[in-house]
């Protein structure tokens, strides 16, 4: 009887333990799905990581990530940006030169490339012959959203801009509130 009555324990801890973690999982969203106002203060600086090979920009106040977003690039999106009109997104540690709401992709956030390192790289390529005479370094890079309607594109990751960081506009809008002059953006391959 002792053996039938632990059997029938361990069952009904094993039932409550599975119930309790399954009934977790499906109450609490995902931390992509909670609103970022409920993961941030008021006021809170943050960071952005862009990372392109996971094709991500994830946010991030302290050490802490708090959320990641799909993002997509230009139309080569792996190599470092040499020059205007190469279609690639610039590579390093980038500051916030301006932001404003855009009437085709909703919001724009300005990143100020080129930056000190972004010219001494494009001048090191001029010297090896790899920029050539005439070729500019291009700017106006930023994060923005997509046209309306199109946010199949982030989902299906087509690379379509010159060289921006292009995420869905409800994202993008998402962000935009807690993007200030101080935000550190850092994109790497």
């Amino acid at each position: 009887m002792k053996v039938f009555n632990y059997f029938f324990a361990c069952i009904a801890i094993i039932v409550c333990v599975w119930s309790c973690k399954n009934r977790t999982a499906t109450e609490q969203p995902k931390a992509t799905e909670t609103p970022i106002k409920k993961l941030l203060s008021d006021g809170t600086p943050i960071r952005i990581l862009i990372d392109k090979s996971d094709y991500k920009l994830s946010i991030f106040a302290a050490d802490t990530l708090v959320k990641e977003y799909h993002v997509v690039f230009g139309g080569n999106p792996v190599d470092d940006k040499e020059k205007e009109g190469d279609q690639r997104t610039p590579e390093g540690v980038f500051g916030v030169r301006d932001k404003y709401p855009h009437k085709k992709w909703s919001k724009f956030i300005w990143i100020d490339y080129p930056n000190a390192e972004s010219w001494k790289k494009f001048n090191q390529r001029k010297a090896d012959g790899v920029i050539k005479e005439g070729e500019t370094i291009g700017g106006e890079v930023g994060i923005h959203g997509v046209p309306d309607g199109m946010d199949a594109m982030i989902d299906e990751k087509r690379n379509w801009t010159l060289g921006c960081i292009s995420m869905k506009n409800k994202d993008v809008d998402e962000i935009y509130p807690y993007i200030t002059k101080n935000t550190k953006i850092t994109i790497q391959k």
